[in-house]
């Protein structure tokens, strides 16, 4: 039963992927007078529309969220719920991790749609190669996650490793197109970004210390609290009351 709701989730993306894919090329065609008048936009600040000043802020939104943002947050769900020892809040947990996932492909989708129908794309700049090669591998890791083996199979290690591996390169590298993309920006239209950089950055500062932080939360924890083995004696002698050591020590002298 669970491997059909996750055949069917999946075919629900790639619909929309397919049916994103269709509404992007109607848009293209609509629009190729624009797009054959933007092979100069390198060398000339773009023209700064209201409608392509939404359009470009809308993208930016997109991927800010899903790269910068919904995709870190599942990585830290996923921490969280291999520390836990509660059955229930590692299910939740985990379902927050998948719904976080999704949301994050599918925004990731929604601005590469909004690129396709809007703006130039002959790939001439780091942000638009880095780009394309970010949403194969973002869809091949989301293909990946729905056919996850059950635990106890022999092929769970392997599909584990390569699932952390390409999460992990696939958010480092959306997070850096981020990056790019805003330095993009201000060369394309000569605006500041440095207020948008500086909150990227404190976003990304706090969302690595917070997973460093799970790790050893636990560890920090048990430093204030006295283990079994440190309240059992050290020797073989019984221990006595202050009280009572000191009168026999008394007696003894």
């Amino acid at each position: 039963m669970l491997a059909s709701g996750r055949r069917r989730l999946l075919l629900l993306c790639t619909s929309f992927v397919i049916l994103s894919l269709l509404a992007s090329s109607n848009g293209s065609s609509n629009s190729a007078e624009g797009l054959n008048q933007s092979h100069n936009k390198t060398a000339h600040p773009l023209e700064m529309t209201p409608k392509v000043s939404f359009q470009l802020k809308l993208h930016a939104l997109f991927h800010w969220t899903s790269f910068g943002f919904l995709m870190p947050v599942g990585i830290l769900l996923v921490r969280m719920s291999s520390k836990s020892r509660n059955g229930r809040c590692v299910r939740v947990l985990f379902y927050c991790h998948v719904i976080s996932q999704i949301a994050a492909v599918l925004l990731a989708t929604g601005g590469a749609v909004l690129s396709l129908m809007n703006f130039e794309n002959s790939f001439s700049n780091s942000h638009q190669r880095v780009g394309l090669a970010l949403y194969g591998f973002m869809w091949l890791q989301s293909v990946i996650g729905f056919f996850r083996p059950e635990r106890g199979v022999n092929g769970r290690s392997v599909w584990y490793f390569f699932h952390w591996l390409l999460g992990i390169a696939v958010c480092a590298t959306g997070i850096t197109n981020v990056y790019i993309g805003l330095r993009t920006y201000h060369e394309r239209t000569m605006k500041s970004v440095r207020l948008w950089t500086g909150l990227l950055t404190v976003e990304v500062s706090f969302l690595a210390f917070f997973y460093l932080l799970i790790d050893r939360w636990s560890y920090m924890i048990k430093q204030g609290q006295v283990t079994v083995e440190q309240l059992k004696p050290t020797d073989n002698r019984r221990t006595y009351p202050t009280t009572l050591r000191k009168e026999l020590s008394m007696v003894q002298e």
